[in-house]
C-alpha cells in the first residue's frame, strides 16, 4: 500500500526544542504523523503521513464507550556518526497485534506499519534530540472509530503513528525511585487483559496511582488478583529483583506485560553467565530475603526509563530500604550496555539495533 505523504507548510512548522535537558516526558509532539483507516471487508486503507491535527471522532465512536484502544511504546536514537536507530520494533508490532487479537482489533500488516514508521520518523528526524539519554519516542495507537452503541466489536478504526521528544521518564532522572505496594487495588487478573497494552489497563491503574502519589511515592508495585501476595510488575514498567545470586522476576502467565525491556535484560542477563528466573515472588519471600540482607539489587524495566533503580519499598505500613537506597551495580550495568546498544556505540551481539537511514 502506498503511504501518501502531505507535508506541512513551512510558516505552519513548529520551533523544535532548544534545550535538551527540559525536554520531559511527553509534552512536545513533531509536525506530522501517520494515519490508516480500517473498514470491514475493505481492510486497511488510506494510509498517509500528514501535519499534525487532532483527530475527528464521531460522538458514538466505540472507542470512546467500549474501551477498543490498544497502543505501543518504542523509542528511535540518533547515534554519533547521525545515523538513526529503532530498538527491537518487530517485537512491537508483534506485541500490538497480539494486544488487537485479545481485544477483537484487526491486525495491522507488517509491512504497512514499518514503511509508515520509517517513512515518518526519516520526515522527522531533525526532531530527534542529540543529547545522551534522550530520544524521539513512538507511540502507535490503534482506537475503534463505528459509531454505535450496541456492545460488539468495531467494523471500523484508526491505526496512527505520533512522535515526541523527551528526554529521562522520571524527574529525578536515573536515581532510586520509591514504589507503593498496593494491597487494596489490583491492575488486572489471570483471563483479562493484562497482558495487553490496551487503554484500560492504565485506566485501572490510576487511582492507586494518585495515593502513592500522594504519600511521596513514585509508582505502584502491583500483587496478584487472587491471592494479593505475590509481585506483578509496577505501574509502567516490570519487576526484578538480585536475591543472592539469582535475579528474579514474575513470570509471563497473562496478567502483565510482556515487556520489550524485560526480555532484553532476561537475554543480558544470561548472556553475562547471571542465573535469572522467571517465577512467582511473593512478597514474604522479599521480606524474609530483606531481612537477611541478602537482595543486592532491585529495579524496575521499560521502554520510557530503560531500567530504573529502585531504592525504597513500602508495604503494610512500612518502609524497606533496598540496597542502602543506592543504585545496584547490576541496574547500571544493564542500564549502560542497554543505552550504548541502542544509540549504536558498542556491539549488538543480539541484532536488536535496527538503522533506518
Amino acid at each position: 500500500m502506498e503511504v501518501k505523504i502531505t507535508q506541512a507548510a513551512p510558516e505552519k512548522l513548529k520551533q523544535k526544542p532548544t534545550d535538551e535537558s527540559k525536554l520531559g516526558f511527553g509534552g512536545i509532539f513533531t509536525d506530522h504523523f501517520f494515519i490508516a483507516e480500517y473498514s470491514k471487508g475493505k481492510g486497511w486503507h488510506t494510509a498517509s503521513i500528514e501535519p499534525y491535527r487532532p483527530l475527528t471522532l464521531d460522538p458514538a465512536a466505540m472507542c470512546l464507550h467500549y474501551g477498543q484502544l490498544i497502543f505501543e511504546g518504542m523509542k528511535t536514537y540518533r547515534g554519533k556518526d547521525d545515523s538513526i536507530y529503532l530498538f527491537r520494533p518487530d517485537m512491537n508490532i508483534a506485541r500490538m497485534n497480539a494486544s488487537a487479537e485479545r481485544l477483537v482489533m484487526p491486525p495491522i500488516d507488517t509491512g504497512l506499519f514499518r514503511e509508515g514508521l520509517k517513512k515518518l520518523v526519516l520526515l522527522e528526524k531533525d526532531w530527534i534530540p542529540h543529547s545522551s539519554g534522550t530520544s524521539l519516542y513512538i507511540r502507535p495507537t490503534m482506537i475503534a472509530t463505528e459509531k454505535a452503541l450496541g456492545v460488539h466489536p468495531s467494523a471500523e478504526y484508526y491505526f496512527y503513528i505520533i512522535l515526541c521528544p523527551v528526554g529521562a521518564y522520571y524527574a529525578q532522572g536515573f536515581s532510586p525511585t520509591k514504589i507503593f505496594v498496593s494491597e487494596e487495588y489490583v491492575r488486572s487478573v489471570r483471563g483479562s487483559i493484562g497482558a495487553c497494552k490496551a487503554a484500560g489497563n492504565y485506566a485501572a491503574s490510576l487511582y492507586a496511582a494518585e495515593q502513592a502519589k500522594e504519600m511521596g511515592y513514585t509508582q505502584v508495585l502491583w500483587l496478584d488478583a487472587i491471592e494479593m501476595k505475590y509481585v506483578e510488575e509496577v505501574g509502567t514498567s516490570n519487576i526484578f529483583f538480585m536475591i543472592d545470586d539469582e535475579l528474579v522476576t514474575p513470570p509471563l502467565t497473562g496478567s502483565i506485560l510482556p515487556g520489550v525491556t524485560r526480555d532484553s535484560v532476561i537475554q543480558l542477563a544470561r548472556h553475562w553467565g547471571i542465573n535469572v528466573s522467571e517465577r512467582p515472588l511473593s512478597m514474604d519471600e522479599i521480606l524474609a530475603a530483606h531481612a537477611k540482607g541478602t537482595i543486592r539489587d532491585c529495579f524496575a524495566s521499560g521502554t520510557a526509563a530503560i531500567v530504573s533503580p529502585v531504592g525504597q519499598i513500602y508495604y503494610k505500613g512500612k518502609e524497606f530500604v533496598i540496597n542502602k537506597g543506592e543504585i545496584g551495580k547490576l541496574t547500571q550495568r544493564l542500564y549502560n550496555e542497554i543505552l550504548q546498544i541502542q544509540y549504536g556505540e558498542k556491539d549488538d551481539p543480539f541484532g536488536w539495533r535496527v538503522k533506518i537511514n
